[in-house]
């Protein structure tokens, strides 16, 4: 029988290489700051190079490790070169974290087949795709990893308000994030999602441009902090949540009914 530490609560992510997307911006943002904080090596993945940079001199500054990787999840060749720049600069990525993602913004009806095609290549393939590309190299070293998928409270509760691909795309975040965790436990790599309700971030505050303060409806009467993430981010990350996969975790502050 294995002799656990008491308590088994380690989030020390020393020698662990991340590779977070959408990480110029909001939550992945912050996600890349909290993992550095905590040891690993960060890969910084967006297309805007210029703001990447600049939160690698923050990282940098605070002690700890990033580095700026050029990346448009909805491009193919890109997906599939990442992982070995990725691991060529930093060592093989043993943390994903598919946090990138776009919202429709219209009703169905009104959208551009152009739009639906790009809500669905960044919200739903993209995650699939580099998910299966970190995995399939952890499973040729033997290595265990930690995939983190980044889905919303929309695939459980759509309000009705102008974002029914979004709400799709990310029921379908969620569903990937249960059968890839079946398909790879073998293998040792967990497969978990992070559910958020409405936090603060630059796709919401488009959201509260349009629709103002969506705030007054919730129940503490306001929106999430993406501090307030940080220690499940951490936990399904780390030797922690060892056995912990195909777990959706819900985070809305009490912003929807159950």
């Amino acid at each position: 029988m294995t002799d656990y530490p008491l308590p088994n609560i380690s989030v020390d992510l020393q020698g662990q290489t991340a590779l977070v997307t959408g990480a110029s911006s909001g939550l992945g943002l912050r996600f890349a700051k909290v993992l550095a904080a905590s040891g690993a090596r960060v890969a910084l993945a967006a297309r805007r190079v210029e703001r990447l940079e600049a939160v690698q001199a923050e990282i940098s500054a605070s002690g700890g490790f990033a580095q700026a990787f050029a990346l448009d999840v909805a491009d193919t060749d890109q997906l599939t070169r990442i992982v070995p720049a990725v691991e060529a600069a930093l060592g093989p990525v043993t943390i994903l974290v598919n946090n990138a993602g776009i919202p429709d913004a219209q009703r169905a009806t009104k959208m551009s087949v152009d739009l639906i095609n790009q809500v669905i290549d960044v919200n739903l393939r993209a995650p699939y795709i580099l998910s299966c590309e970190v995995a399939r190299r952890l499973m040729e070293l033997k290595s265990p990893g930690r995939i983190i998928n980044i889905a919303s409270m929309a695939a459980f509760d759509y309000g009705g308000h102008g974002a029914a691909l979004y709400s799709t795309t990310k029921a379908g975040v969620v569903r990937l994030t249960e059968a890839l965790a079946v398909e790879w436990a073998k293998f040792n790599i967990n497969v978990n999602a992070i559910a958020p309700g409405a936090f603060s971030s630059e796709m919401m505050d488009g959201m509260v441009a349009r629709m103002g303060d969506i705030a007054a409806h919730f129940p503490r009467k306001r929106l999430g902090d993406p501090a307030q993430m940080d220690s499940t981010l951490l936990f399904l990350a780390s030797p922690a949540s060892d056995a912990v996969t195909g777990a959706v975790i819900k985070i809305d502050d009490g912003q929807h009914g159950r």
